[in-house]
Formats: C-alpha cells, structure tokens, sequence
C-alpha cells in the first residue's frame, strides 16, 4: 500500500510500529531521494495478508503521524511516462534518442557569411 505525505523525520521503524497495530507486515520500503539522501515524503508498505491493506486504509488514512496527516492507499503501477518532445530518427543516420537531428549538419553552417569562393 501507499503512504503520503509523510514527515523527512520520519524513519522505518516509525512506520513498522504504526502498521504493526494493523496486521503483520512483511515489508516497509520508505525511498530516499538521490541527491540529498533524505527520505521523499512518502513509503510503500506490504502486509502478509491482502485483507489487511483495507483495514490499514480504513484505520490509518487521515491519522496524524509526527505532526502531519497521512495518506494511506492502495498502491497503482505508474504510468509510463511520456517524453516532452516525441522521438524523431535523424536524417543523417543518428538514430540515439537526445543526439544529432538538430537541424541541418555542422558543415553546411560553416562559411555561412565567409567570402564566396568561385571553382
């Protein structure tokens, strides 16, 4: 099931002992963020048995936890997220997603404004 908005103080052990009144858990997974280390507000927990997630919702959704209300749910897969811009193959033959199709290649820019050369 999922957690939200849970305190950063928030450890492990704190939800253990929340979730422990509700049924036996086999699992806390409570995510950090990369950058800072610091936990992202939000936990997934997982108990033995399937029918003790609605009675964890029903009991635990809206209760208060260091200071803030906490959200409780059922855990949903994530949605695939889309790229802003969609994935064009390049003309010129660079076919890896973020390189080349830029517009035209380099070489056609240079001497844009250099003197005409007569052949």
């Amino acid at each position: 099931m999922f957690v939200g908005n849970l305190n950063y103080e928030t450890t492990q052990q704190d939800l253990e002992t929340l979730f422990a009144g509700v049924g036996a858990i086999s699992e806390v997974f409570l995510p950090t963020d990369r950058a800072t280390g610091r936990p992202r507000g939000f936990a997934f927990v997982e108990f033995t048995d399937a029918a003790t997630v609605l009675l964890a919702i029903e009991k635990l959704d809206g209760a208060e936890l260091q200071g803030r209300t906490i959200r409780v749910s059922e855990a949903r897969a994530r949605a695939a997220r889309s790229p802003d811009v969609p994935f064009e193959p390049s003309p010129w033959g660079d076919d890896r997603p973020g390189r080349g199709g830029a517009g035209k290649p380099k070489g056609s820019r240079r001497g844009l404004r250099a003197r005409k050369r007569g052949f």
